[in-house]
């Protein structure tokens, strides 16, 4: 199966750039499909970004949608959430999440997710 471990999360003031990564053990990782979500304090967990195995389709949240590119290198094993101009409300703990998906389509709901990694926080000051 697939093991998950996100790092790149920090401390950055509004307008900044980051850029959050996903590593992911295993072999299957080229067949899967990948997600980033973020969890604020007190709210629930949202859907950020999703990208087909291929990289070919991509999905956004309205949120981010034009700030945030989300990105994978199959050969590396990792998928990238690009976040530009960056937000106060952007501030929160970011999921990579995966999911066998040999059809090719991209997936915006924490529960069509099947691992999960362990989460990274990125905060934003304003």
């Amino acid at each position: 199966q697939v093991q998950l471990v996100e790092y790149g999360g920090g401390l950055v003031q509004t307008g900044d750039s980051l850029r959050v990564s996903c590593a992911a053990s295993g072999r299957t990782f080229s067949s899967y499909a990948m997600g980033w979500f973020r969890q604020a304090p007190g709210k629930e967990r949202e859907f950020v970004a999703a990208i087909s195995w291929s990289g070919m389709y991509k999905n956004y949240a309205d949120s981010v949608n034009g700030r945030f590119t989300i990105s994978r290198d199959n050969a590396k094993n990792t998928v990238y959430l690009q976040m530009n101009s960056l937000k106060p409300e952007d501030t929160a703990v970011y999921y990579c999440a995966g999911r066998a998906d040999p059809i090719g389509s991209t997936w915006s709901l924490p529960r069509e997710y099947d691992h999960w990694g362990q989460g990274t926080q990125v905060t934003v000051s304003s």
